[in-house]
């Protein structure tokens, strides 16, 4: 698939022409276990590519409501917003060539550092974070580790506030100096669904950084505030509510959650 040429935008912002452009669908990501479309959306001479995710070609699943993970994609985009960091990549709710769906900005990843590595030993070495042991083959195991990592760390605070059931390694996508998290449909639940490869901060305290975000994210949480007034419009009162009670349960303890034992702690397959 070929990107369709961009240009930079003139009138409009990203969000809106993702929301108002014509969208046309160039490709399908054939890897993926729901439906995703390669797309461009253009307006006015305006130009971009992006991910189409249409409702109708979401999997069901046990413990999601059928027909919701486009909807909890672009509330984890808000979340997102709301705390100034910019981890997921603009996302809108709009109709599109089959129905309703979840558009986003392609993110066309650069070669970076590396993010997760597996090393011999017990001890990860110097700027890696343990994640735990994992099985390589012929009864051999190996420490799966990340880096320790400004972004990564920012983007397991807002795990941890979206209760993200699948944070694996693909998707994280360097983009140069940002750094961005995809897939998000399976977040928000308001049972403890948290399932992450960023456990290498668990039980540790957070950043000044991340109190003061949180803080700010409890104040637009309320019901009065504007991301809780939008986050209605996508997820249920019983997952805003749970969404709110995370946040409150980090700034009280102020540290980095911890695996809770009763679900799996590291999705699969991790990459």
């Amino acid at each position: 698939m070929s990107a369709p040429e961009r240009i930079p935008p003139r009138s409009v912002t990203t969000a809106e022409l993702l929301t108002r452009g014509e969208l046309t669908v160039r490709g399908q990501i054939r890897d993926a276990s729901n439906a995703v479309l390669y797309c461009s959306v253009a307006h006015d001479g305006e130009e971009l590519a992006c991910v189409y995710k249409p409702v109708r070609g979401e999997r069901p699943l046990w413990d999601f409501p059928d027909g919701t993970l486009a909807r909890r994609e672009v509330a984890a985009y808000e979340v997102s917003e709301a705390t100034g960091w910019g981890l997921v990549p603009p996302t809108v709710l709009r109709d599109g060539p089959f129905g309703e769906g979840m558009v986003q900005l392609w993110i066309e990843g650069e070669p970076g550092p590396e993010l997760l590595a597996l090393v011999d030993g017990e001890e990860p070495g110097e700027g890696w974070k343990a994640i735990g042991l994992a099985e390589v083959g012929e009864g051999k195991t190996a420490l799966l580790v990340h880096a320790d990592d400004e972004r990564l760390r920012r983007l397991a605070v807002l795990d941890a506030v979206i209760n993200n059931a699948d944070r694996k390694g693909g998707h994280l996508l360097p983009a140069g100096e940002r750094l961005y998290g995809i897939d998000h449909g399976v977040t928000f639940n308001a049972e403890n669904k948290l399932r992450t490869l960023l456990w290498g901060w668990a039980g540790e305290p957070l950043t000044p950084e991340a109190v003061d975000v949180l803080k700010r994210l409890q104040e637009a949480l309320a019901p009065q505030g504007a991301l809780g007034g939008r986050l209605a419009e996508l997820i249920t009162d019983a997952e805003l509510d749970a969404t709110r009670a995370r946040v409150a349960v980090l700034l009280e303890t102020g540290r980095h959650p911890e695996p809770s034992g009763e679900w799996p702690a590291i999705p699969w397959p991790p990459v």
